[in-house]
């Protein structure tokens, strides 16, 4: 690798590892209560669906048009769609019940439906990892673009995008953490979906050095916006109405739409006009 790339991979990964700090935030905490993790939940939620709206599908229909953005995002939904029909998806768990008739019963019933969550919300986690994931690619590609005008541009670019994946490390670690009880699994899957930003810059200087067409290259994030809708809107928000209320879950969602609408205003200002 030349100079460039590994300035480029070296840059990115100042906001990949951001990730990891989301997810110090929860290891050194205790582990949340369902209510907590279903508020977070919707967080979350609202982060994936401004990434997916505001900044992917925004920037392919600005790109491509509207009927051609439109069908990159749809051809996403329809994708994610089939592959989800044929993923077994964990049922929802009943509520506990309180009744002194079943306590008998309860503890290995409660055992069972505790189980039943956690494996719930361990789906939940790795989907919020994959799609952050995919996310953080361009994010990756974006920064080394940036370093090509100067060092300057490029470190500006890494540390606004940084400062809106510590909370992307959050949304990934929570639900692994609940889930699994495992502090080293959260912040290992929560590392790991920020080490797609270096891999966008290893991917676009080495195999699409000259060639790659940019175009293509937003309608597929069109269509990655697609399948982060629908796995929002599919997985992530009917757990945070489960276990957090329908109400209160809304109010956390428009409140993750709004902190991740003004971190990619931020970061929009950071970027260089022509980019």
């Amino acid at each position: 690798m030349d100079y460039q790339v590994l300035l480029g991979v070296a840059l990115s990964s100042v906001g990949g590892f951001s990730t990891s700090i989301g997810a110090l935030f929860v290891i050194l905490s205790k582990a949340p209560s369902l209510k907590v993790l279903g508020l977070l939940q919707g967080f979350a939620a609202g982060l994936m669906l401004s990434i997916s709206f505001f900044d992917l599908t925004h920037n392919a229909l600005n790109s491509l048009g509207f009927l051609r953005g439109n069908l990159w995002f749809f051809a996403g939904v329809i994708f994610f769609a089939v592959v989800a029909k044929f993923i077994p998806e964990p049922t929802p768990a009943p509520p506990i019940s309180n009744d002194k008739s079943t306590k008998k019963s309860g503890n290995e019933g409660n055992k069972g439906i505790m189980k039943r969550r956690r494996r719930q919300v361990l789906l939940s986690g790795v989907i919020t990892a994959i799609g952050i994931s995919l996310h953080n690619f361009p994010e990756g590609m974006a920064v080394y673009l940036g370093s090509m005008k100067g060092v300057r541009v490029g470190l500006n670019l890494a540390l606004a995008i940084a400062l809106h994946n510590i909370p992307e490390g959050v949304a990934v670690a929570l639900p692994v953490y609940f889930a699994t009880e495992s502090k080293w699994e959260a912040f290992k899957l929560a590392s790991l979906s920020g080490f797609a930003e270096p891999l966008g810059v290893i991917i676009v200087a080495c195999l699409f050095p000259t060639s790659l067409n940019p175009e293509i290259l937003e309608g597929i994030l069109g269509s990655v916006g697609g399948v982060m809708a629908f796995l929002t809107l599919h997985e992530m928000i009917p757990l945070a109405f489960e276990y957090a209320g329908q109400k209160q879950s809304v109010k956390a969602v428009f409140c993750g739409m709004a902190f991740m609408s003004a971190s990619l205003y931020f970061l929009r200002m950071s970027l260089p006009e022509d980019m």
